[in-house]
């Protein structure tokens, strides 16, 4: 049996003031994170979005962010725990809505931007938060970077956890991801992006690779590194799809 790996991208990310044609790359992806109507994203994009996961055959998995269209969801707003978990219940209702009603469901919620890297630092937000998804549906997995505060409150939910990296990043010695803006930061040639996601898919600690649809060339660099990750020898299937370890 060859190994299996995720590969998952941003999507339903259009906004009018930032639109994103990322239809394409639903016929890339196994797993699709499609954003909630906060950070990006509206009604008629998550319609769209679940119809293209199906058609596709690709898991949907819910994106959800801060309350922030202008800032795109990259700005930490600092909203207390609480209402982190109100909103990622509104979030989660809104997708998962047009996702019953087209006979699918949400597998996984994977948080954007500013709020993901809160989630790994912030262990009272990544608690409310993952009570909040067990609450919401306890089968709902959680997808994240490895080894920080919310893979933590994940595993003490009883929530299922998997482990990403980041195919068009560039990550700093302590495993960060360089911030956006600085050099490095991200990577736009398609062969480095394939030839890193080869390299991150062999180790023991990521699920899934993550691309983002919002990149300049987006197509290009998730159509190499899927066929890199295939040439490796690698099935690219939703972990949303596989038994947990």
């Amino acid at each position: 049996m060859p190994a299996r790996i995720d590969l998952n991208c941003d999507l339903g990310e259009s906004t009018p003031a930032r639109p994103i044609a990322d239809e394409p790359l639903f016929g890339v992806v196994s797993s699709a994170n499609v954003a909630c109507g906060f950070h990006a994203g509206d009604d008629d994009t998550m319609r769209r979005s679940v119809e293209l996961a199906i058609v596709h055959g690709v898991v949907l998995g819910a994106h959800p962010g801060y309350r922030d269209p202008d800032g795109f969801g990259r700005r930490e707003l600092g909203t207390p725990a609480d209402e982190l978990a109100a909103e990622l219940v509104a979030q989660l209702e809104a997708l998962d809505g047009f996702a019953r009603a087209a006979g699918q469901r949400v597998r996984y919620v994977k948080a954007h931007g500013a709020l993901y890297h809160r989630l790994g630092v912030d262990e009272v937000a990544a608690r409310a938060h993952a009570a909040a998804i067990a609450a919401f549906d306890p089968a709902l997995a959680v997808l994240g970077a490895p080894g920080g505060a919310l893979e933590r409150a994940a595993d003490a939910a009883g929530l299922r956890f998997a482990r990403e990296a980041f195919a068009d990043r560039g990550v700093r010695p302590d495993g960060s991801l360089v911030p956006r803006g600085e050099p490095g930061a991200v990577l736009a040639d398609p062969a480095a992006a394939g030839r890193r996601a080869v390299d991150l898919a062999a180790r023991d600690d990521v699920d899934s690779i993550c691309f983002h649809g919002d990149s300049p060339g987006a197509a290009a660099i998730g159509r190499a590194v899927r066929d890199a990750l295939e040439a490796a020898g690698f099935a690219v299937r939703s972990f949303a799809t596989e038994p947990a370890a």
